[in-house]
């Protein structure tokens, strides 16, 4: 996935940066609201610093609003409710204050694009489909398999829902555990292997999840190239 960032503060933005690279987001990284605007190469979400040196954040979020239906989530040491009212009315998606952390910007950055994923114009959202057999339905947390619910444990549905995400992607083992467990988690991480164990065999057919010794796992949707 890729994430233009705009913030004019370096130690913040290298650290952010590093973070979001880390869990394998490619980051283009400007220092100003003109260098953002100007900015060419496609990015599927933008996340805007109000405090730019040049112009005002909000200036920079009404203008990319203005050009299009990408994601825009907006990060600022900014928390008066005014500024936050304001840049979502001009067309931001989400809002973020300092301090924050890497893994906050990440849930926000995965909730945004889920809720912006194309539908076909005119119907309800639905389930999430991978490939032929496979849907997962995030507002219900149900998983189906050629039509028919299966029946997986609290835990096996987060990380199925976590590794359907970015289907293809290479997730540590620590990712993993901080998302689906929590940051806070001290138990042995073999109770991960018990689940991807548990979801290998309750979808058979519809996923593959690759083992990467020494590093974590990758979800490939079966039969498919690996896009949801």
């Amino acid at each position: 996935m890729r994430v233009l960032l705009v913030e004019d503060d370096e130690p913040v933005a290298q650290s952010l940066r590093r973070g979001l690279v880390r869990y394998g987001f490619e980051v283009e990284w400007v220092s100003t609201g003109g260098a953002a605007l100007g900015h060419e190469g496609p990015y599927d979400v933008v996340l805007l610093d109000l405090g730019l040196p040049d112009t005002d954040g909000l200036d920079v979020c009404k203008a990319l609003r203005g050009r299009g239906d990408v994601p825009i989530i907006v990060i600022s040491a900014r928390s008066d409710e005014t500024d936050r009212v304001v840049g979502l009315e001009l067309g931001a998606d989400d809002y973020v204050s300092k301090p924050f952390g890497v893994r906050e910007v990440i849930a926000r950055i995965r909730a945004v694009m889920r809720r912006a994923r194309p539908r076909t114009e005119g119907a309800a959202a639905g389930p999430d489909v991978y490939g032929s057999r496979l849907t997962v339905d995030r507002k219900a947390a149900r998983v189906r398999l050629d039509g028919e619910e299966v029946a997986l444990a609290p835990k096996e549905y987060d990380l199925l829902a976590f590794l359907t995400e970015e289907p293809g992607a290479l997730m540590s083992r620590e990712q993993i555990m901080e998302a689906v467990w929590d940051a806070n988690w001290f138990g042995p991480t073999k109770t991960l292997d018990v689940h991807v164990a548990a979801l290998r065999r309750k979808l058979a057919g519809a996923i593959v999840i690759e083992a990467v010794r020494g590093v974590g796992f990758r979800l490939e949707i079966a039969g498919d190239d690996g896009a949801s």
